[in-house]
């Protein structure tokens, strides 16, 4: 099936609302406060594609990660936020990829483009939380050692960053939730930034856009869960 075909016969009309409003903000953002980095703008189309496929539940939504990551990686290099810069290549990225292939290993039935809604328990989050402290720490001093831009924001959004990947892993709703966090973190870093040049305002309404959406996946996620349980 193809991605256009999909898109007209699994999206409810809703969903084809939200994903057509999130593109033109996007876009009418970017021509209104950049017009020259092209970077900016296809890291946020490419973001929003990838957040609208993942509220799906379709595998492609996972790979889109995989690129808005890369492409991520630049725009924070530029700017100077060494803390995103260095969480989305060498820890998001990474992540990102496993993801996707946990996503194509776990469809929901063979032949249908939805991941498997999966299960976390309790030793799943105490994992969680032992890794992310890891993480974070390590990152703390690496980000320190480089006098990274607004340290503390960023810090915030390797722990946040780091349980949102690892949760969409996990291919429990609650990935969902932690990306909604990492966007309120993500949106502060962007504010920041738009104060020193105002093309990155168009990084900003992205992540909004991001919350936004985000919020409907968890909605969305439930929705799933309910309904492959219903049909085991």
């Amino acid at each position: 099936m193809s991605l256009k075909k999909y898109v007209r016969e699994n999206f409810t009309p809703l969903e084809r609302l939200l994903f057509i409003a999130s593109e033109a903000i996007v876009i009418f953002a970017y021509l209104i406060w950049d017009g020259q980095n092209y970077v900016n703008l296809a890291c946020s189309l490419i973001g929003v594609i990838s957040v609208m496929f993942c509220i799906k539940g379709h595998p492609f939504g996972a790979l889109l990660g995989v690129l808005f990551a890369i492409i991520y990686s630049i725009t924070s290099y530029k700017f100077g936020y060494y803390g995103e810069f260095f969480t989305y290549t060498f820890m998001s990225l990474p992540m990102c990829i496993i993801s996707f292939i946990s996503w194509i290993r776990n469809p929901y039935k063979k032949g249908k483009p939805q991941v498997k809604v999966g299960e976390v328990y309790a030793k799943d989050f105490i994992l969680l939380i032992i890794l992310a402290t890891v993480v974070t720490t390590a990152f703390y001093f690496i980000l320190r050692h480089f006098n990274t831009t607004n340290l503390i924001i960023s810090t915030i959004s390797v722990t946040t960053s780091f349980s949102a990947v690892y949760l969409m892993y996990k291919r429990s709703p609650f990935y969902s939730l932690a990306y909604i966090a990492n966007d309120l973190v993500l949106i502060t870093l962007w504010i920041l930034a738009s104060f020193t040049d105002k093309s990155y305002i168009t990084v900003t309404v992205c992540f909004v856009v991001f919350l936004i959406n985000d919020a409907y996946g968890f909605y969305n996620w439930q929705r799933i869960k309910k309904s492959q349980t219903t049909n085991i």
